[in-house]
């Protein structure tokens, strides 16, 4: 590891670690005093980071939707401390028509920020059912209700595993972006695809475990010695997603982030263990233990048909298709068709038909 990737990973790892204040590192420029915004996934990594960003700003309403009532409980606590702005906590699940339906015809909501996903690779690839039903199927249903209550504009985070997808998760991305890439054309409201790859320290990910195993004093565990990933900072990324909300003049659909080279994660491992293994009587060891299912060596952000050209905003880049290409057939009836008690390779081989 040269001593440029050596002092990317350790600012990588400090803006993890650092505690300051949101508000004082942002530049107060945005105005949604006259949106009603939901957040889907509210309680997540990127949702609770865009819902304790937004309160910062004269919201005329925001809408926060989870399924997890736990994490979203901890959320509504959490803002509660911050904000008296109008808030709706709602515990639902984007799958479910019928209380979707009522939300947007009783609230209806300007903005959306589409954060809910199933987004684990190797429990996604035994649960492919729960991938199609979310990660497809309730894009769909938010986006079919956004055209129908004439939302102005639905932002939908997607993934760099979206890219030449091998994985179920990656797929059920993918096709997600091509429904929304399709309905963009003929339709009032506009649809955003944001794609990039791993949150530093999302929920699940692999800083929150590197810290867990070296605080039990256990070997941290690394897939392959060769496996890389792009990584970006939690704040930067809402800050990011803020501002693709507030600004129309996109001339793309999908857009990515500047996350510079993709880090290797034995390097990433290696500095994190120099940072914060402070028990100098017992040495951390790096298990490899082998890529598991769904899982690249290396992720892309953009595939060998498309190319980044730069926007007219900091760190913001349009993934641009070389040419214009015929999408496949976007009847997702197919899929539609699919019951839980379908073998799991089935289920993704038939995803697998509908990703370019």
């Amino acid at each position: 590891m040269n001593e440029t990737n050596s002092n990317r990973i350790k600012n990588l790892l400090n803006e993890f670690d650092n505690i300051l204040s949101i508000q004082n590192s942002l530049v107060l420029d945005f105005d949604f005093a006259n949106e009603t915004i939901l957040i889907t996934g509210a309680a997540g990594t990127i949702g609770s980071g865009l819902a304790k960003l937004l309160i910062r700003y004269p919201v005329k309403h925001l809408i926060l939707l989870d399924n997890a009532e736990t994490p979203l409980y901890y959320l509504q606590n959490d803002l509660e401390q911050l904000s008296k702005q109008n808030i709706s906590i709602v515990l639902s699940d984007i799958r479910d028509e019928e209380p979707i339906v009522d939300l947007f015809k009783t609230l209806k909501p300007s903005i959306i920020f589409h954060t809910a996903a199933y987004k684990h690779v190797p429990l996604m690839e035994s649960n492919p059912y729960e991938a199609v039903k979310i990660n497809i199927f309730g894009t769909k249903l938010l986006a079919d209700l956004a055209i129908q209550y004439q939302t102005k504009k639905m932002v939908f985070i997607s993934t760099d595993k979206a890219v030449h997808p091998i994985s179920v998760m990656g797929m059920t991305k993918r096709i997600a972006e091509m429904y929304l890439e399709h309905i963009n054309k003929t339709h009032k409201t506009q649809f955003v695809i944001t794609r990039f790859g791993n949150v530093l320290g999302s929920n699940g990910s692999l800083i929150p475990l590197f810290k867990k195993q070296i605080e039990r004093d256990h070997a941290i565990t690394v897939t392959d010695s060769d496996v890389s990933r792009y990584f970006i900072n939690k704040d930067k990324a809402c800050q990011l997603i803020l501002k693709i909300a507030h600004n129309d003049d996109w001339e793309y659909p999908i857009l990515t982030f500047d996350m510079g080279e993709p880090i290797k994660v034995l390097d990433l491992a290696k500095t994190f263990i120099k940072l914060y293994h402070t028990n100098t009587d017992n040495e951390i060891a790096i298990k490899l233990i082998g890529l598991r299912p769904g899982e690249k060596l290396h992720e892309d952000i953009i595939a060998n048909n498309e190319q980044l050209k730069p926007t007219r905003h900091q760190d913001i880049l349009y993934v641009v298709k070389n040419q214009e290409t015929h999408s496949k057939s976007l009847d997702l009836s197919s899929l539609q068709a699919i019951t839980p008690y379908q073998k799991p390779s089935e289920i993704k081989a038939l995803l697998s038909t509908y990703c370019d």
